[in-house]
């Protein structure tokens, strides 16, 4: 008996070694996935918990919502992208970013 694991993955044929890479990477994007949510919750309890401080600070909260809205706007509603781009193109123009 020997204390080195054996690769299993070397006597799989190649189907099968396929599918097992490709839980393997679903598994991670959904841990990805899951990790990017809590902590989009946590951004936005903040953001909904502490008063902005500035009109910056206010901008940023703004900015966030409005990408969420973007977001969820079908593809051929080209009108309202165009104007949250705009507005966020203000955005940055006003605050000196650009």
């Amino acid at each position: 008996m020997t204390d080195q694991p054996v690769d299993l993955d070397k006597h799989r044929g190649m189907a099968a070694q396929k599918a097992t890479d490709l839980r393997r990477a679903l598994a991670d994007v959904e841990a990805h996935v899951r990790e990017l949510r809590e902590r989009e919750a946590e951004l936005e309890h903040r953001m909904m918990t502490v008063p902005a401080a500035s009109w910056p600070e206010a901008a940023v909260k703004a900015r966030h919502l409005l990408n969420l809205y973007a977001a969820s706007l079908p593809a051929e509603d080209t009108r309202h992208r165009a104007l949250v781009a705009a507005l966020l193109d203000d955005f940055v123009r006003l605050s000196g970013e650009g």
